[in-house]
């Protein structure tokens, strides 16, 4: 039964005579409720073979934009008969196709998938429709309003949905029926399904990495585009989430960084990837403390812990206030002079040293030139022989280590050379502690 109030039943007949399909009858008579748009029919097929998890879905639809032109015109037409018998109906009274198309296709998601339909889920169902007669009914368009279509690089067509509603908020009824039937002629194809794509939200792991070895890069180290070593810290970590998650690419990101021949030890550096367009999203913790087992035992020159599953937001933690930080290191470091313990003792009583740093030589290349002030918060010195001693330090979180110790060729005032008034140069490096209180420890 059409659910059709008595001054609607003419204008039901007068489209039906034209051609227009039933449920896009029910849109232009206002019916706003879900059960006489929906047919059972099979859709899915797509959504099963794409081999991704999920729980849930969104779904998404796009028309050929002369559906627009069509529906403007059939508006019209409703109008104005509405109008002779003294009713009115505006733009915003018919029901969006796009809505009574949901309506038909989500109950049919949901009985063939067994999942909810949710606008918040990560997994995204896409349809894209297309129609043959899309330039013939829209070109009339261009000709009277030709500022509303202008070429785009990333586009096929001029006549996008934008460019097209754009237009038809622009021009004249009476220019608009001049040039477009109305009612719409019937077409001479139906829309065929241009594209069915699946896709699923990112999903992000964290934890902290040792770094033993010093020889190995953060990321990959290319210059020129010639690869300098044959892998990294990224890709040791990355490699293995990327084929468990069956994801299509990803992205890292770190509490700060460490150069190619520096270690980073204690509890390690939090790390964070993304990991794009996941297949596979569900993992018990168990599997997850595997994965990690299976990270460590890949490699001798890296070590995981804490790895688990984050959200987008706590990711944000790492970077919280990162400047306020500290960070402790330890540092071999040569002297030109020879040097006694008394020599050095005088660097144990500094305090919140205050130091100025411009951009670094060695990295002016990918940073800007600047002068940042840092602080070294306290040091301890440990003799070693007439040239070397060891010094550990804490610092604030951004201060060039190397640089404090060498001077940079005055680019760091003071710095180690400097205070002892000797020529000072770093011989190994070591991160011992990054002071992020992210993300949570686990029990091992």
């Amino acid at each position: 039964m059409f659910p059709l109030t008595e001054e609607n039943k003419h204008v039901a007949q007068l489209l039906l005579n034209t051609g227009t399909c039933p449920r896009c009858i029910f849109r232009f008579c206002g019916v706003d409720f879900h059960a006489p748009y929906k047919l059972p029919y099979k859709v899915c097929q797509k959504v099963e073979a794409s081999g991704f998890e999920f729980t849930s879905l969104v779904f998404s639809v796009s028309f050929p934009p002369q559906l627009s032109v069509r529906e403007h015109a059939a508006w019209l037409l409703v109008k104005q008969e509405m109008g002779k018998q003294s009713l009115s109906l505006g733009r915003d009274d018919i029901v969006q196709l796009k809505e009574a198309y949901k309506w038909i296709t989500h109950p049919l998601f949901s009985e063939e998938l067994g999942v909810p339909i949710d606008g918040k889920s990560l997994f995204e169902v896409s349809v894209v429709f297309a129609h043959p007669e899309t330039v013939e009914d829209c070109h009339f368009l261009a000709a009277i309003c030709p500022d509303c279509f202008k070429p785009a690089k990333n586009k096929q067509s001029v006549f996008t949905r934008m460019a097209v509603m754009k237009a038809l908020n622009k021009i004249k009824e009476e220019d608009f029926l001049k040039q477009f039937p109305c009612p719409p002629n019937s077409p001479k194809a139906v829309c065929a399904v241009l594209e069915i794509e699946c896709a699923h939200g990112a999903v992000f792991v964290a934890g902290r990495y040792n770094k033993y070895s010093r020889n190995l890069p953060q990321t990959p180290w290319i210059i020129d585009g010639e690869r300098k070593l044959e892998s990294s810290v990224e890709e040791l970590i990355s490699d293995h989430l990327l084929a468990v998650f069956k994801a299509e690419s990803f992205n890292f990101s770190s509490s700060g960084r460490e150069d190619v021949d520096v270690r980073t030890l204690g509890n390690g550096r939090p790390f964070a990837i993304e990991l794009v367009n996941p297949h596979r999203v569900h993992f018990t913790s168990q599997e997850i403390k595997e994965l990690q087992q299976k990270i460590n035992n890949s490699s001798n020159k890296i070590q995981v812990r804490d790895l688990q599953l984050v959200t987008r937001e706590a990711i944000g933690h790492m970077k919280e206030g990162e400047e306020e930080k500290t960070k402790t290191y330890s540092a071999l470091i040569w002297t030109n002079k020879a040097i006694q313990k008394k020599d050095i003792e005088f660097l144990n009583d500094i305090k919140d040293l205050k130091i100025d740093q411009k951009t670094p030589l060695r990295v002016l290349h990918r940073r800007p030139l600047a002068v940042r002030a840092r602080v070294i918060h306290f040091m301890e010195t440990q003799y070693v022989d007439e040239h070397h001693f060891r010094l550990h330090l804490k610092t604030q979180a951004g201060t060039y280590i190397k640089e404090f110790v060498h001077g940079d060729f005055g680019r760091t005032k003071p710095n180690i050379g400097s205070l002892m008034n000797v020529t000072a140069d770093i011989l190994e490096l070591d991160v011992e502690s990054v002071d992020v209180d992210w993300p949570p420890a686990l029990d091992d």
